[in-house]
């Protein structure tokens, strides 16, 4: 039994987004601040800067897994392991971090009780995977958490052009199944553009797509039908995605 004071219930603290066990706490100025860095953080904080912080509801999940080093407390019956079974799966962990840019251990957490992550200025973007056709493609390093029963996967571009023209990595980290996801985006959910594809094609100049539904194809095509057009239109190569399913994208590259 435990409660909590002066934390969801603090007046410089609100909950900007629930979904299954995380809740998002904004800290709507940094207080703890020395006065020679004041006038800085108030300007900060008008501008959107900002710390957040995930607390995750154990009792609300079979547990959530995180990215290494995300934990800053834990209150209750909270139990820790290191998600890693055996010195072959440290190994494929390892081989898989190093591909997608994600660390090689993700530590799970069970129990009755509460887990906070650590405080972060990025933006907190929590995802249903129903709503993302069972499975959604990140870009490297947005991975925060998850609950358990998601499954995690590393996927590779459909073919070496969408990953050397697009100036996207060869492989990402891939989440599918049912249950919430968090990830740490630069960008603020208000400036995300939200593109629904029904069989159909959408182009982008750019590595601007934050994140898109696995059951898109991906690839790199010339702006025009011919290289002389594409040179001449001065858009050179895109980035292609076809079929049915969303896109997150970025306001800029």
């Amino acid at each position: 039994m435990f409660q909590i004071r002066n934390l969801t219930d603090n007046d410089n603290i609100m909950t900007t987004e629930k979904l299954g066990p995380f809740q998002v706490l904004e800290y709507i100025t940094d207080l703890s601040v020395a006065p020679q860095q004041a006038v800085s953080e108030y300007f900060a904080s008008a501008m959107n800067v900002r710390k957040r912080q995930v607390l995750c509801d154990l009792r609300q999940t079979g547990g959530v897994r995180t990215q290494a080093g995300a934990m800053q407390w834990m209150l209750g019956d909270v139990s820790m392991t290191s998600g890693v079974h055996g010195v072959g799966g440290l190994i494929s962990n390892a081989f898989k971090g190093k591909m997608s840019g994600e660390s090689a251990v993700k530590p799970e957490y069970t129990g009755k009780g509460l887990l906070a992550l650590e405080p972060t200025y990025k933006h907190i973007l929590l995802e249903d995977l129903d709503s993302w056709n069972g499975a959604i493609v990140v870009e490297d390093g947005m991975f925060l958490a998850a609950e358990t029963q998601v499954n995690m996967e590393i996927v590779m571009r459909q073919n070496l052009s969408s990953a050397a023209g697009g100036k996207e990595g060869l492989f990402n980290l891939c989440m599918s199944g049912r249950g919430a996801v968090c990830l740490e985006s630069p960008y603020p959910r208000s400036e995300l553009v939200e593109i629904t594809l029904d069989n159909d094609v959408i182009k982008i100049d750019g590595n601007m797509a934050v994140c898109w539904s696995r059951s898109l194809s991906f690839t790199v095509e010339r702006s025009a039908r011919t290289l002389l057009g594409s040179a001449m239109s001065g858009e050179g190569l895109v980035n292609v995605y076809r079929g049915t399913g969303k896109i997150l994208m970025a306001p800029v590259a």
